[in-house]
């Protein structure tokens, strides 16, 4: 019996393989068939193109857009969000750390007339600052959503609004209320400084290569003017009651190694603001007596809101223990 003929490989077949196996690339098998324009994505970067264009159309719409804004996007891919983004405002700052698609972003635009409104910044956005901007858009990598969620949040001058595309998990976790099962640490602390919608649902087949989960779309509105609280001091409090958010709030001061710590900071506290630290202290007493005069001892976090959270830290900081 005559042996089938060995089908050769493309040359694009061949550069695909070749690109699989370059540092950086890491984890990504050659597809049995060949990627749009031989690109193969990267998906230890989170690199899921949204390739749905409604989708797209969506998210800027509900951005809210003016002709004279300045968007930042982070991770813009082949730039299918950017083309849009481009066409109505003044200038889009994009952030990209891998050097194929920054190739991809100028081979797309150009000889546009939209290139002169594109500023691309290749790095990684956690590491580099801000630039000036009123509103972001931006399909993100999904492992840097928390960290980079508060870099905006912590960004100066304040910008307009952030419509975001997020895990849809983290996105319930940042819309959640008390009492919800996903209310944590991050809710609050995100919803002390914005106002947090969830806008729609978007799934897995809308991007490519499609991810592992679900995703949502989320707006984000920061609160101008800021809240007047040390957030350092704020987070801190919050580690200590959702450290098992279950706890009452009492039982999540009265741990050992917690008590150990806010002796440390009261000490420290004591000696920055020229107070004697009393010869008969006693940090437990100090701690228990301050959350039960005011009544926050049988509560507990997953049903605590925000205003029982600054309650709490008001009356822990009048008696002179603080996080920081």
């Amino acid at each position: 019996m005559p042996k089938a003929p060995v089908q050769k490989k493309s040359r694009v077949h061949k550069q695909i393989s070749k690109t699989c196996t370059k540092t950086g690339v890491r984890g990504v098998k050659p597809p049995p068939g060949i990627h749009q324009q031989g690109l193969v994505f990267n998906t230890d970067l989170g690199q899921h193109i949204l390739k749905n264009p409604l989708i797209i159309t969506s998210m800027v719409e509900k951005a809210g857009l003016k002709i004279t804004d300045t968007v930042l996007e982070v991770g813009p891919g082949t730039g299918n969000m950017t083309q849009k983004l481009l066409e109505k405002v003044k200038k889009v700052i994009a952030y990209e750390v891998d050097p194929r698609m920054v190739a991809e972003l100028h081979k797309r635009f150009v000889g546009s007339i939209l290139r002169s409104k594109l500023d691309i910044v290749v790095g990684d956005v956690l590491k580099n600052p801000l630039r000036p901007f009123d509103v972001c858009v931006a399909n993100l990598p999904y492992q840097i959503s928390s960290p980079f969620v508060f870099k905006l949040l912590c960004h100066r001058p304040i910008f307009r609004c952030a419509v975001l595309m997020f895990q849809q998990e983290f996105a319930q976790r940042l819309v959640a209320k008390p009492g919800d099962k996903l209310y944590c640490r991050l809710s609050v602390n995100v919803q002390l400084l914005a106002k947090v919608d969830h806008l729609m649902k978007v799934g897995k087949n809308n991007f490519r290569p499609p991810p592992k989960v679900e995703s949502s779309v989320v707006r984000i509105e920061p609160k101008n003017p800021v809240p007047n609280i040390n957030v350092k001091e704020w987070d801190g409090l919050l580690r200590i009651v959702f450290g098992r958010k279950n706890r009452t709030v009492l039982a999540s001061f009265m741990k050992k190694s917690v008590l150990e710590t806010l002796e440390r900071t009261y000490m420290t506290w004591c000696s920055l603001h020229n107070k004697p630290v009393p010869k008969d202290l006693n940090i437990r007493d100090l701690v228990e007596n301050a959350i039960v005069s005011n009544k926050y001892d049988k509560m507990r976090a997953r049903q605590m809101d925000e205003d029982d959270f600054l309650g709490l830290l008001k009356s822990l900081n009048s008696v002179g223990i603080h996080f920081t």
